[in-house]
């Protein structure tokens, strides 16, 4: 059995989804704007695929309203972001007229996608969210992120004698480029479902490519 993910009402309601988000105050995070939303549900439905048991709706609402409370990454309640975010979500969704018997499930999908909050998920659709959220890190769109929150951060590219830390200790808040080891590396290995740490696997590959023509570049000009 497949999940409906062209039928019309779980189209009908990203489209909802897409308009609550519209309507929110604006944030000025272009790693977090609504592309990154659509990318996110992408990637889920990939993961959904190979877990047709997985409640497709619930794993949606979660994946486009995962970040309703973006705290920066410096900020000191960061890691109480993604319980703020799952408060509103549900209130939202209840207003919207969503499926009661699923706004649990949505809100603990939602506090369990963060890195920051360390919250474990323990449904399937939380394991898929979360797999789907920390993909957006990994690959061309990561490594664009990467630098993107760096430079909002004021943190400098990359050390400039040991781009890649072989002699002194990683420090991602002042050099951008450190953050592949001291977190993106470790990705595949906390992801929740098998094909995740396929696809995460592969995108870390094209990140360390990449740091390896920088840090040539970086050295030698």
């Amino acid at each position: 059995m497949s999940h409906p993910l062209s039928d019309t009402p779980l189209e009908n309601w990203r489209q909802r989804l897409i308009q609550l988000l519209l309507q929110q105050p604006g944030d000025d995070d272009g790693a977090h704007d609504l592309n990154h939303f659509h990318r996110v549900w992408a990637c889920a439905r990939q993961l959904l695929d190979a877990h047709p048991e997985a409640d497709a709706l619930t794993v949606l609402a979660a994946c486009y309203l995962h970040d309703l409370v973006n705290l920066p990454k410096n900020h000191p309640e960061r890691h109480l972001a993604s319980r703020q975010a799952a408060t509103r979500a549900r209130a939202l969704l209840a207003a919207d007229n969503f499926p009661q018997h699923k706004l649990d499930g949505v809100a603990h999908a939602i506090e369990a996608h963060s890195f920051s909050a360390a919250i474990a998920p323990q449904s399937l659709e939380a394991r898929i969210v979360q797999d789907a959220d920390r993909m957006d890190a990994l690959g061309a769109i990561g490594l664009a992120r990467l630098f993107y929150t760096a430079g909002r951060m004021d943190s400098a590219l990359a050390h400039p004698l040991d781009p890649q830390g072989a002699d002194r200790e990683l420090d991602d808040r002042r050099w951008a480029l450190d953050h592949i080891e001291v977190k993106l590396a470790k990705l595949p290995g906390m992801m929740q479902t098998e094909a995740g740490r396929r696809m995460a696997e592969q995108r870390l590959q094209a990140l360390f490519e990449f740091r390896r023509q920088f840090c040539q570049e970086w050295l030698t000009g």
